[in-house]
């Protein structure tokens, strides 16, 4: 019988969970003093989400969508990021946004309920985070379709969740990129839950790479806690992107070390044996061996660094928690030119209750 199609999806993995090389590194990334700033960065982003999770548990700081064990795809993605591209993150891309240029106090007022942590000192071009899952995979298509249409050399890199890459928005996004031959990168960051629901029970495909293959985009399924396979995928993906081959759908293969968000309890749904295995596998200590087994980190060198992690993150936190509460007004007075009749009685109402201390 003949067959109307045929498709592999190619998974990249270089560093085994010990650190050790499983395959012939990548001749881009084979300096590994090279990669110490990024294991840096990933010391960093851990340090602070860390102190973000405390901050949430003393009441400073509103609900908090942790990061713990997403360090290298994140590094990787924005490192390998030029500063006239768009990202188009979700809310959780806390690594890829600092390299973008966001600032730490930025993240905590967001999550503090503060919309002035969406105004980000990063480039002026880049979108806010989307709580709504999917949408800002469209917000990247669209992106991605202007800069076809200019003739600019950037690309629209977008980021859901496996939950995520089973929304229509991301099937539109893809589809368009496809259509179009557009510059633009779809991240799926498969850490293995969408909330509560696991991956198995929110898709029969064999790999959430292969929900680009209908679109018609290039996929490749890649080792998320890998430092190298992610900066390898992501190097081809904008190689591709910007010598006008089309899009890319990347499904970074990781875990979530913590809970979905402070306002979840992970443990109702998943069992201590599948996180004790994913410790196993998580980025920061695999990157840790390869560098120390190098030559170019050791434990001084890192405890130096955590030590300055600390007093950095701490500068941040300090910012945060100094920033000028705004008037309960400004919820309401940037919303319309001429609010409408019961949104001026919300106001009249808030501006009462803030006057009785209830603000």
């Amino acid at each position: 019988m003949p067959l109307a199609a045929q498709f592999q999806i190619e998974y990249l993995q270089y560093l085994g969970p010990d650190g050790k090389p499983v395959a012939e590194l990548p001749q881009a990334f084979r300096d590994a003093a090279a990669l110490v700033p990024l294991f840096k960065q990933m010391l960093y982003v851990r340090t602070f989400d860390a102190k973000a999770i405390a901050l949430q548990r003393t009441g400073k700081l509103g609900t908090y969508a942790s990061c713990l064990g997403h360090e290298a795809t994140h590094v990787g993605i924005g490192a390998s990021m030029r500063p006239e591209d768009v990202f188009a993150p979700s809310y959780r891309e806390y690594g890829a946004q600092f390299m973008r240029g966001v600032k730490p106090r930025e993240v905590l007022m967001y999550w503090g309920g503060d919309e002035r942590g969406n105004d980000f000192s990063g480039p002026p071009h880049e979108y806010s985070w989307c709580v709504p899952i999917g949408t800002q995979c469209l917000h990247a298509a669209g992106a991605a379709l202007a800069f076809k249409l200019r003739k600019e050399d950037r690309v629209a890199v977008t980021c859901c969740g496996d939950g995520g890459s089973s929304k229509t928005d991301t099937y539109a996004a893809i589809n368009s990129a496809g259509a179009y031959a557009l510059p633009f990168i779809q991240c799926i960051i498969n850490n293995g839950w969408a909330i509560s629901v696991p991956r198995s029970a929110q898709t029969g495909a064999q790999t959430l790479a292969q929900k680009g293959l209908a679109g018609g985009l290039h996929c490749v399924q890649v080792d998320g806690n890998d430092l190298i396979a992610v900066l390898e995928g992501m190097r081809r993906a904008m190689a591709r992107a910007r010598s006008g081959e089309g899009g890319s759908v990347i499904e970074f293969m990781t875990y979530r070390l913590h809970d979905h968000t402070t306002a979840d309890d992970a443990r109702r749904y998943r069992g201590e044996d599948e996180v004790k295995a994913a410790w196993g596998r998580e980025p920061i200590m695999r990157l840790r061996n390869y560098l120390t087994t190098a030559g170019v980190w050791n434990e001084a060198d890192e405890k130096a660094w955590i030590d300055e992690c600390a007093k950095l993150v701490d500068v941040e936190i300090n910012a945060y928690l100094e920033s000028k509460v705004q008037p309960v007004t400004a919820m309401f007075d940037f919303l319309y030119g001429d609010p409408p009749p019961d949104l001026l009685a919300q106001r009249a109402a808030a501006v009462a209750l803030e006057g009785k201390g209830h603000g």
